[in-house]
């Protein structure tokens, strides 16, 4: 059952002058502006828009079914690949974790995808085009993130919390295999109970790619970016994960 009307005139009169602190060293502050229905070939969804007051920056929270107030609420935190999301690059996952995440959401009673506008792991689409210029010339992704003068990833998650928090979710499941993000979210106050894998297959143009998510950052995947079938339904105690 998605948002009724009554809930949303609701929380967009709460969120209207929403203004807190903030999340994170960054004090990260946003507010719900708009929800929307979104029929998909994913399934049926409905859209929350997120305005950052610090930076005017916009995010949303694709939700299926209503889960505010819920636990244990399946989520995905997906950041913005414009050459992966759009145009169907085949350098990167991000396309097919985004449709595998609406999939299987869909199949749940309710749960959430995060989309945050971090553009190339916060670097923005003008230094991700930089940097695939330096793995063309043979550098991995860590490798081009530092020589451009960047940390490895530079995503703020706050945003992600903070987000959570406006949509009243107590508790998640959440779909990555980066555990790094798991122990992110949660000293934001993040309540996660469980990582569910999302691991992708690769294909000859990022298998290096995700070799150097699994070498370099830490990511949970084999070596060529199978699924590991016998877990890959199954929930995942956080503390297996940052053990």
């Amino acid at each position: 059952m998605s948002i009724h009307t009554e809930e949303i005139d609701r929380i967009l009169a709460e969120e209207a002058d929403h203004e807190c602190p903030g999340f994170g060293p960054h004090k990260i502050c946003v507010r719900i502006v708009a929800i929307a229905d979104l029929p998909s070939r994913f399934g049926r969804f409905q859209v929350a828009a997120f305005w950052n007051n610090r930076d005017s920056k916009d995010h949303i929270a694709i939700l299926h079914g209503n889960p505010m107030g819920k636990e244990n609420v399946p989520t995905r935190v997906h950041s913005e690949c414009l050459t992966g999301d759009a145009l169907g690059s085949l350098r990167c996952d991000c396309r097919d974790q985004l449709e595998v995440s609406l999939t299987r959401i869909a199949q749940q009673d309710c749960g959430i995808v995060l989309y945050l506008r971090q553009e190339g792991r916060g670097i923005g689409l003008l230094n991700k085009m930089r940097a695939y210029g330096l793995q063309d010339r043979g550098l991995d992704t860590v490798e081009a993130n530092l020589a451009l003068g960047f940390r490895d990833d530079e995503r703020e998650y706050s945003i992600a919390a903070h987000m959570l928090h406006s949509l009243k979710v107590k508790s998640i499941q959440l779909l990555t295999n980066n555990p790094k993000k798991v122990s992110e979210l949660q000293q934001h106050g993040v309540k996660v109970v469980g990582r569910l894998p999302h691991v992708i297959p690769a294909n000859d143009f990022n298998r290096f790619y995700l070799e150097t998510k699994r070498d370099r950052s830490g990511h949970l995947l084999d070596s060529l970016g199978k699924p590991h079938l016998p877990e890959q339904g199954e929930p995942v105690e956080v503390g297996d994960v940052s053990a």
